[in-house]
């Protein structure tokens, strides 16, 4: 039987696989998710990704509340950014979702910052049906 610690990093890595196909579905792009398990108490992990405008942005976040909500019964603690949309933090608990433009992302560089996080596998974007 798992224990209950192995239990909840399945349910933090559902809930952010949840999050990552939600802004898949609006194209979001460049996923890094961090492990921060071992380094900060903040989160467990940090999904990062890029909108190509600030509409685009606000559409990821809109998506992911959506998706999160209906498929994993979780709201998000809080959202920042939104109304200027060049970077949007949705804050899960477990996970902490950014969604940058790319001159806001390669200004902030969070990769750069939590270098010596452990990178996680993003699972594929799943094909549309045709």
């Amino acid at each position: 039987m798992p224990s209950a610690a192995a239990s909840e990093v399945d349910v933090g890595q559902l809930n952010w696989f949840t999050a990552v196909r939600a802004a898949q579905s609006k194209k979001a792009l460049d996923f890094v998710a961090l492990d921060l398990r071992d380094i900060t108490s903040l989160t467990d992990f940090f999904i990062i990704c890029t909108g190509t405008n600030t509409r685009q942005n606000q559409a990821v976040c809109d998506e992911v509340h959506v998706q999160m909500k209906n498929d994993r019964g979780e709201l998000p603690v809080s959202v920042e950014g939104y109304d200027n949309a060049e970077w949007v933090l949705m804050d899960y608990g477990d996970f902490i979702l950014h969604i940058f433009i790319e001159k806001t992302r390669l200004y902030y560089d969070l990769e750069r910052l939590w270098r010596h996080a452990k990178r996680m596998e993003i699972p594929p974007e799943e094909p549309a049906l045709a």
